[in-house]
């Protein structure tokens, strides 16, 4: 009698992201009531950056299409590196997708953004 065949393993969950894209604004350094330090900022991404090229290449008066994505730093030399950026400087940022939830004074209320684990400056704007 011959053996079923070996069901195959599952693959392994992963939540890994990598964005490169430009600082919009200032990084916002705040305390939490538990006392922790946080850092939040928002990176500006091309959707597509063959198209944007082959765009302004053709002389493409079309604006790309971008995403704005909210990120947050928990780790301090995350936080250390993002005090030395500014508005328009490029970073490769890693990290993984995080859902908050906290509590309002109108109820509960949840986002999510990119958990940042490591950050690089590519270029300064």
């Amino acid at each position: 009698m011959a053996k079923p065949p070996a069901s195959p393993t599952p693959p392994a969950h992963a939540n890994e992201v990598r964005l490169v894209g430009r600082l919009a604004v200032e990084p916002i350094h705040r305390e939490l009531p538990s006392g922790d330090p946080l850092v939040s900022f928002r990176l500006v991404v091309e959707r597509d950056a063959a198209a944007v090229r082959a765009a302004r290449a053709g002389g493409s008066s079309r604006s790309p299409t971008v995403d704005t994505l909210e990120c947050s730093a928990w780790r301090r030399d995350v936080q250390r590196t993002l005090a030395r950026t500014g508005p328009g400087d490029v970073l490769e940022v890693q990290g993984a997708l995080r859902r908050r939830f906290w509590r309002t004074g109108s109820g509960a209320a949840s986002r999510s953004e990119v958990e940042v684990v490591r950050v690089k400056r590519l270029a300064t704007g």
